[in-house]
């Protein structure tokens, strides 16, 4: 009797230990909400560079830092490519094959370019695994923060699959020979470590959507970042995005200029890419603020209101290619940081801009960026909640207006933005001499950035060299 007692109790025990583990395992699961124009209006984008990001180079060092970016504004993370690399011509530092390297430890350093894809359905175990690509995700929708993934539909790695199994998905020369990108006069593009895709063929036309289909419906991204869009056929957008919006609502970003890429519910996003030239030309003092204002008019004119424009100061090719912001930018880089948040646009956080990252990222090997947070991160956390929060800073499909102010003076910028009872001037000295302007506004006015006081009422106010102010209203 005590034995049946004893296993009773027993039975009892973990019976009830059963049902108490079952309680703890009950939790809540959040849902972000789907991707809306609402959201574009206000949002920041941060470029990650998992590779670089930290030391480790993975997705788990990375997501253990998502819910701090919220603090900068950010609402989408635009993954650069996170997809296995081609050894088959991988590229090396210098241009050349780390396959002519001699000696071994320095070609093995050579890790190849991430735009080198061998299977656009795999994860980079460079990176880590699918498991931590997935939480990298959920930690990102738990914070309110969606994902896009850079992809790459121009061209492939030497080692994908197609090349064996589909080679009509391909460019083929005169010999039948496949070809890496070409000019239009046949000429190498200079990306031999690729093999160029041929969008005449329907096979790749229907591959290349279901692979890009399975990332939104099975791994729960909320759209992509094309690589150079604008090399891929307008039609093939217009055959695939469609497909791709009719299983989610989906954020759609251009590598591309092309009014036409951002027609018809294409891309939701192009790339500013005269804007940001006419910053480099200006900080450089190549051209006066005059260039800012023919740019602007000039975008004004070939793009819709509802079309989207990506502003920024740098980006990874840029970093990489033609210098950090404190080479191309110099002292003008905190006041045209400001401007690439408050002109219409969506503005671009690229890894370690928030940390005042002063080299140029190696691109193909393992570099870092630093981690200590100061100026710049206290920069854009500030123009980020300016951003987030003020309607008058709209740059969506139903942007805020932009209104030229005439300062009379050719070193100095100045424009308004507004929408429903909410106003933001910018006006900046975008020179390295001391500049006046006569009073352009009425009253004594905060400066949002310093929170002082600017008296309007004198007959003139003097701007240092490169100083700004963003007067909120």
């Amino acid at each position: 009797m005590r034995r049946i007692l004893s296993l009773i109790a027993l039975s009892t025990l973990v019976f009830a230990c059963k049902t108490e583990q079952k309680e703890t395992k009950t939790e809540e699961v959040k849902v972000i909400a789907p991707v809306s124009a609402a959201m574009m209006e206000n949002a920041v984008i941060y470029e990650a560079n998992i590779r670089q990001y930290s030391k480790e180079g993975t997705f788990d060092a990375f997501t253990k830092d998502i819910p701090q970016l919220k603090d900068l504004g950010v609402k989408i993370i635009w993954l650069m490519p996170v997809f296995p690399i081609s050894e088959t011509k991988r590229k090396a530092t210098g241009g050349d094959f780390a396959s002519k390297i001699e000696d071994p430890e320095v070609s093995n350093r050579m890790l190849g370019s991430y735009y080198a894809v061998s299977d656009f359905t795999k994860i980079n175990p460079e990176f880590g695994t699918i498991e931590e690509f997935r939480e990298l995700v959920k930690t990102a929708h738990d914070n309110d923060i969606y994902v896009i993934l850079d992809w790459v539909p121009n061209h492939t790695g030497w080692d994908h699959t197609w090349l064996k199994t589909n080679p009509e998905f391909y460019t083929k020369n005169d010999k039948g020979e496949i070809t890496d990108p070409l000019n239009e006069d046949g000429t190498p593009v200079g990306w031999a470590d690729v093999a160029d895709l041929n969008y005449n063929s329907k096979g790749l036309r229907t591959q290349m959507v279901k692979d890009m289909s399975y990332w939104i419906t099975k791994e729960g991204v909320d759209g992509f970042r094309c690589d150079v869009a604008g090399s891929v056929p307008t039609d093939f957008w217009q055959e695939a995005i469609p497909q791709l919006r009719a299983q989610k609502d989906i954020f759609m970003l251009a590598e591309a200029w092309e009014p036409e890429l951002l027609k018809d519910n294409l891309f939701d996003m192009g790339y500013g890419w005269d804007r940001h030239h006419a910053m480099n030309h200006i900080a450089k003092g190549e051209h006066k603020v005059a260039h800012w204002d023919e740019t602007y008019s000039k975008d004004t004119a070939r793009y819709e209101n509802d079309d989207i424009l990506m502003t920024f100061v740098t980006n990874h090719d840029e970093n990489s290619w033609s210098g950090t912001i404190e080479e191309r930018m110099g002292e003008a880089a905190e006041a045209l940081t400001a401007l690439s948040y408050v002109a219409p646009g969506m503005p671009l956080i690229y890894s370690g801009q928030e940390y005042g990252l002063k080299h140029r990222l190696k691109f193909f090997e393992k570099d870092s960026i630093p981690k200590a947070k100061g100026k710049e991160w206290d920069l854009l956390k500030k123009l980020g909640k300016l951003k987030n929060e003020n309607v008058a800073l709209h740059g969506g499909k139903n942007a805020a207006s932009y209104t030229k102010i005439d300062t009379k003076n050719d070193h100095v910028l100045a424009f308004e933005r507004a929408k429903e009872d909410k106003r933001v001037t910018y006006i900046a000295n975008l020179s390295k001499e001391p500049q006046t302007i006569q009073n352009i506004l009425k009253g004594t006015c905060t400066d949002y950035m310093k929170n002082s006081e600017v008296d309007f009422n004198k007959e003139e106010i003097s701007l240092q060299p490169w100083e700004y102010l963003i007067i909120v209203e």
